[in-house]
């Protein structure tokens, strides 16, 4: 039996939080963050108007974590530095193939509307507004993407995220299938021959 003692065992701890630190400040110095929309509304109240800012932003690290966050305060620089802390907190992983997405998809979310389709390398991303804010942040280089329905930035971005919910890597489905993915591919291609 190794009896440690006290002041070891808090130099220990010590490097231990110093290690971690410095693991979390170095992936948030990586992280991308991107103001998507600033609201000002007004409450009114007896003695006249009180202002207040609502911020949309979203934070990725570029490799295929992203999250989103809405943010209240008086100031527009506090509601931002909330928007970014509840988007951090929100960070999710998403597949991506290459640069881009697996598959084909459709995101709904209230009036938004957003389509999303693979592209081959060196497209780029073709998006608009809140849902290029959000690829970006993402790490996606080559999409297509086309937002129909409403221009609401909120609902659009909302929309966005709801489509990358239902995206899956072909080893996921493969998976979920009892298969290799090779013989997920090839079963895929036979399909496409013969239609």
């Amino acid at each position: 039996m190794v009896v440690l003692s006290v002041n070891l065992i808090d130099s220990i701890r010590d490097e231990k939080e110093k290690f971690l630190l410095e693991q979390i400040s170095n992936s948030e110095q990586a992280l991308i963050e991107k103001v998507i929309y600033i609201n000002r509304v007004a409450k009114v109240v007896k003695g006249g108007r009180n202002f207040s800012f609502n911020a949309l932003v979203v934070v990725g690290d570029g490799l295929g974590r992203v999250g989103y966050g809405l943010g209240k305060a008086r100031e527009v620089v506090d509601a931002i530095a909330k928007g970014t802390d509840v988007a951090k907190r929100a960070m999710k992983r998403y597949p991506m193939t290459g640069g881009t997405i697996p598959h084909q998809t459709w995101g709904l979310y209230g009036a938004g509307k957003v389509f999303m389709k693979p592209a081959s390398p060196g497209t780029g991303i073709i998006a608009g507004g809140a849902a290029r804010a959000v690829l970006e942040a993402l790490g996606i280089r080559d999409i297509l993407c086309k937002s129909l329905g409403t221009g609401n930035a909120v609902n659009v971005m909302r929309a966005t995220f709801a489509g990358l919910d239902t995206l899956y890597s072909a080893a996921s489905m493969a998976r979920k299938r009892g298969m290799k993915v090779s013989e997920l591919i090839d079963t895929h291609r036979r399909e496409v021959v013969n239609v």
